[in-house]
């Protein structure tokens, strides 16, 4: 048991953390606003753990210009994908007690 809680990663026990990087997981970017939009949250909310998962290299920040419009998208790292997958891999054995 104490080997599969070392995986449980602290970055992801936040519910709005662990949306992020589900999200990304399964689209190759995001942009701020597509991400509101699908975990239901503030700018300022939003913008908090964006800042958190990019300090530890989870995730990746683009920002760029579309016309005139500034555009900020998101995506995962490579550290961000092996780190959720072990998370990931982590909950689903303590479910199922293995």
């Amino acid at each position: 048991m104490k080997n599969i809680l070392q995986h449980i990663n602290k970055a992801f026990d936040n519910k709005i953390r662990l949306g992020i990087m589900a999200a990304l997981m399964v689209n190759d970017y995001l942009d701020f606003n597509s991400l509101k939009e699908i975990l239901g949250v503030t700018d300022g909310n939003l913008a908090s753990h964006i800042k958190a998962l990019e300090k530890v290299d989870y995730i990746k920040i683009e920002k760029q210009f579309i016309g005139k419009k500034p555009n900020t998208r998101y995506s995962i790292t490579k550290l961000g994908q092996l780190e959720f997958k072990k998370h990931i891999t982590a909950l689903e054995k303590l479910i199922h007690n293995k």
